[in-house]
């Protein structure tokens, strides 16, 4: 067995994979960027090397960089987690060539299986059911609009190299492909420096099954049974699931047959991921293999009860499978769901900024956390939005759901927004409940499950309001000399403490008795409050015979507050500060978040019309469309392709409005 290995990546997955090596007694090795130098899985490092600058091709994505930093290290085999050189070909083989165990499978199977093209013509020749669709080399965009049309549409456009939804277009109408396939292209090149597509028959409400699998070098493999990851929103995972739901016996056989053959067809070693759709009428295709640790795959510890790092340290080290098919078996039900540092109430923008406040259900036989984020890190515009996952495993699905429900009201993310009330109205959703769902779900549902407008309630107001006094307590003390707060003499104090929520703004009386502070409710109700920080930091509040316990987090004059599992924003306005009115928008655009340009739609002197695409700036794994706000005229663009914005807010475009036509 290896004495130290190196862990090329960040976040959640190198501090999960480092708990594995630490109690097989491995040491680890952990590589930083600028932008990680004070990330968790760098403190709790024994040892860790700077790569390079925060930008992942300076960073993570530098081969060199990596083997040398493991040679220097004294490591003697490089794990590559997911994402980033999991799958690169090359990098497993500068790992070979310079000594290094690539714990991972083949140089050739990744090679294969890293081009959708060439594996699906593989697994064609070893009978695996495939999707109609077009896997050549011929890119020419009017020969594939000519497949496109032949075939029919919908049509899916999917990246060559790609995974994770990256590059990936449904189109509708003929209309419609030339921009998709450019959009795809370009993502595609951005994300895994290879622009080449395929083109596949879109099958209409699927479900996504995908099968793990795992081998050895001495030529055993077996499945560790299959997981759902239907629950998707722009064809990325959110919510997986194991088993699968509603399927029978012989789809089952299916899909592990399958899974196997293509697996055999490689000669495969290590963990994979053999992906599937099952159509409406129970058809199944392979659609795609993944040579790596998936996301997911703690749903298929859970109901194996079996450690996937362990099981590919024993493999890359030499060592048979721990386990003969006949002896794996899965016990319950498993869920997990991504938690993003996005806003779903802005088509899900990604949210970067310092964690102020993140506090996760405490681990047990039935909540596992993993996280490489704690309270004061900071989410970077360089990465991937997901800050953790949270796995439940139960007896069966509908406890598995009730225990998700609850890890998810115990979760609280400050600072940064999160999509932590979009999980937990997905999982307390009766459809989803119901198991019913396909990979458009989300899509269908998103009325439903996206965060609605509203009043915050009364309590919510309440703890507001406490959260103030405690403050002025704390910071001004007792002696009235020193207080702003309308104190009189020998007279019952009487102000009005107000807050913005949204673009409503709150205003609440407020008496001070001898016996303490009330508070006059909307609704005209007098409640007295009582309150205290309890020890761990949650705010206890009596109002009369009702006793409330949150959590408050407050940066200056905003505060979050956790409550029941929701999280309400309120701003506390100062009634001695000035405030000016808004200055009217004179047609500058701005950008939502840090990012690169990926693509100019516009040049100077472009008339362009209300809602035209101006320009793509590309932040977190994700493409943002800047539009036009009104028609206008480009008198500015103030970046070039390929360069990056450093700062949201940054001005991006400058538009002259249209002069209005003479009368």
């Amino acid at each position: 067995m290896f004495g130290k290995i190196l862990i090329a990546n960040r976040g959640e997955i190198a501090c999960r994979i480092a708990r594995t090596a630490q109690r097989m007694g491995i040491a680890t090795l952990m590589v930083y960027s600028d932008a990680d130098a004070e990330a968790l899985h760098v403190r709790g490092a024994p040892q860790a090397i700077r790569l390079g600058e925060s930008a992942a091709a300076a960073s993570y994505l530098d081969i060199p960089k990596i083997i040398a930093a493991a040679l220097a290290g004294g490591a003697q085999a490089i794990h590559p987690g997911y994402g980033f050189l999991s799958e690169n070909a090359d990098f497993a083989q500068a790992c070979s060539a310079a000594g290094l165990v690539f714990i991972g499978p083949s140089v050739n199977a990744i090679r294969v299986m890293g081009s959708k093209s060439a594996a699906k013509a593989l697994m064609e020749s070893h009978a695996v059911p495939l999707v109609p669709g077009y896997y050549g080399e011929d890119q020419d965009p009017a020969l594939l609009e000519a497949v496109a049309v032949n075939m029919g549409f919908p049509v899916l456009i999917k990246a060559s190299a790609g995974g994770g939804g990256r590059g990936m277009r449904v189109v509708r109408s003929a209309a419609e492909f030339a921009a998709a396939l450019a959009s795809a292209q370009r993502e595609a090149q951005s994300a895994f420096a290879d622009a080449r597509v395929l083109l596949e028959k879109y099958i209409e409400r699927p479900r996504h099954i995908e099968v793990q699998i795992f081998g050895d070098q001495h030529g055993n493999l077996v499945h560790l049974y299959e997981r759902d990851c239907s629950l998707q929103r722009r064809h990325q995972k959110v919510i997986e699931e194991a088993p699968a739901l509603h399927l029978t016996p012989a789809q089952r056989d299916t899909l592990y047959t399958a899974a196997i053959a293509a697996g055999r067809a490689v000669n495969y070693v290590g963990a994979g991921t053999v992906e599937f759709v099952v159509a409406p009428d129970g058809e199944i295709y392979f659609i795609e293999m993944n040579t790596r640790l998936q996301v997911e795959h703690p749903v298929t510890e859970a109901i194996t009860g079996l450690d996937l790092v362990e099981w590919q340290l024993r493999v890359a080290a030499g060592e048979t499978l721990p386990l003969e098919q006949s002896a794996i078996v899965q016990r319950g039900h498993a869920i997990e769901v991504r938690v993003y540092a996005e806003d779903p109430a802005q088509d899900f923008r990604p949210s970067v900024g310092r964690v102020a406040h993140a506090k996760f259900p405490l681990p047990s036989a039935n909540i596992r956390v993993d996280t490489g984020i704690a309270t004061g890190d900071s989410i970077s515009p360089w990465y991937d939005a997901m800050v953790a996952k949270l796995i439940v495993h139960a007896d069966n699905r509908h406890n598995a759901l009730q225990v998700m429900a609850h890890a998810l009201r115990e979760t609280e993310l400050a600072g940064v927004n999160s999509n932590l009330v979009y999980l937990r109205r997905i999982i307390e959703h009766p459809d989803y409940a119901a198991g019913g769902f396909t990979t458009h779900f989300a899509e269908e549902q998103k009325a439903n499950l996206l965060p609605t407008p509203g009043t915050p309630p009364h309590r919510v107001l309440l703890l507001a309001v406490a959260a103030v006094m405690l403050t002025r307590t704390r910071e001004l003390g007792a002696a009235p000399w020193a207080r702003a707060d309308a104190f009189r003499l020998n007279h019952t104090r009487r102000e009005t403490l107000s807050f913005r929520h949204g673009e409503v703004t709150l205003d609440l009386p407020l008496e001070h008795h001898r016996s303490g502070p009330s508070v006059r409710l909307p609704d005209g109700r007098l409640v007295p409050l009582q309150a205290t920080h309890a020890p761990d930091g949650t705010l206890m509040l009596r109002t009369g015979e009702q006793q409330i316990q949150a959590r408050v987090v407050q940066r200056g004059e905003l505060l979050e507050i956790f409550d029941e599992g929701e999280r309400w924003v309120l701003g506390i306005i100062d009634p001695l500060q000035q405030t000016n009115e808004e200055e009217v928008a004179t047609g500058s655009l701005l950008a939502p978040m840090p990012g690169a340009i990926t693509a100019l739609l516009v040049a100077v002197g472009d008339v362009v019309e209300r809602g035209q695409a101006l320009l793509v700036l590309e932040a977190m794994k994700i493409e943002h469309t800047i539009t036009a706000p009104f028609a206008g005229t480009v008198s500015e663009l103030y970046f070039l392709k390929g360069q990056q914005v450093m700062q949201e807010g940054t001005e991006l475009v400058r538009l002259a409005p249209l002069e209005p036509a003479a009368p």
